[in-house]
């Protein structure tokens, strides 16, 4: 009797830390869109956790959102900056992987130490000497330069795909080199196949964080016609001093693509991750 009390306490506590855990989550979401479908004078009346009665919902505020002019500029940027960074991500993370963890050559641990010292040096110690690269390339205000800070900087998709190189038996490799096939062939037609759970984590991973990045767009692409989601956003909150309700709907805007992305493929990024970090 008392191990069952014990388990059913237990059990109750895991309940009471989930329930507190999601509402840290979930509490700061739901009170903007509480505000994004208040009026002015109702956000300034009741309190902002509360759900606006059914008659005082408005969606004129989504509706400024949608019209501004920058929206449609901004929604451009991201996704090419986007779609151009993740494919160098996934084409060179994997090759590089691939050329890694398989040949054996001199210098090999050298090189492998400087990409992982490149994952450990915080950001904020080589912005300086980054910025000054990016300005002698010429590409200062450009979208090039946000495409090759994510390409060359983040280097988390070489982890993960060197862990899921580890797990192909080398077998493949000398069966396919007995037939003939090159190692651009090995590569092309039995590795990467292989990595396409690899490939699935990366491409949502990186779709996330660029959509949420807002510190590499607004330090290097400053000109208006070159914000992405994130500084339309900061743009926007400076331009609707006072109006919290518009402002909480421009917020839900540029939360929507990334909270779709998630709910829709947080398993797969988990699975992803988890497979990646064993070896059988």
């Amino acid at each position: 009797m008392q191990e069952k009390l014990k388990k059913a306490l237990i059990l109750c506590l895991k309940y009471l830390v989930s329930a507190a855990i999601l509402a840290l989550v979930l509490g700061p979401v739901l009170v903007t869109f509480f505000a994004s479908i208040k009026t002015q004078a109702h956000m300034a009346s009741t309190s902002p956790i509360w759900f606006p009665p059914a008659g005082e919902i408005t969606w004129a505020n989504y509706q400024k959102v949608l019209g501004a002019k920058l929206l449609v500029p901004a929604i451009r940027n991201t996704f090419t900056i986007m779609v151009v960074s993740i494919f160098f991500n996934v084409l060179l993370g994997s090759v590089t992987s691939y050329c890694l963890q398989r040949f054996q050559f001199r210098g090999r641990a050298l090189v492998m130490s400087c990409f992982y010292l490149g994952m450990l040096v915080p950001t904020f110690v080589v912005e300086i000497a980054r910025f000054k690269v990016i300005q002698s390339f010429g590409l200062y205000n450009s979208l090039g330069a946000p495409i090759i800070i994510y390409v060359a900087s983040d280097l988390m998709q070489l982890y993960l795909y060197m862990q899921y190189v580890s797990k192909i038996p080398v077998a493949l490799d000398e069966s396919a080199l007995i037939d003939g096939c090159s190692y651009f062939g090995i590569f092309y037609r039995i590795i990467f196949p292989l990595l396409m759970p690899a490939t699935a984590t990366v491409v949502i991973i990186k779709m996330v964080n660029i959509i949420n990045d807002m510190y590499v767009p607004y330090l290097y692409m400053p000109r208006t016609k070159l914000k992405t989601l994130t500084t339309f956003l900061m743009n926007y909150a400076s331009a609707q001093q006072g109006s919290w309700p518009t402002l909480a709907a421009s917020i839900m805007v540029v939360l929507v693509p990334a909270l779709i992305l998630y709910t829709f493929f947080h398993r797969q990024i988990t699975e992803g991750l988890a497979a990646g970090a064993t070896k059988e």
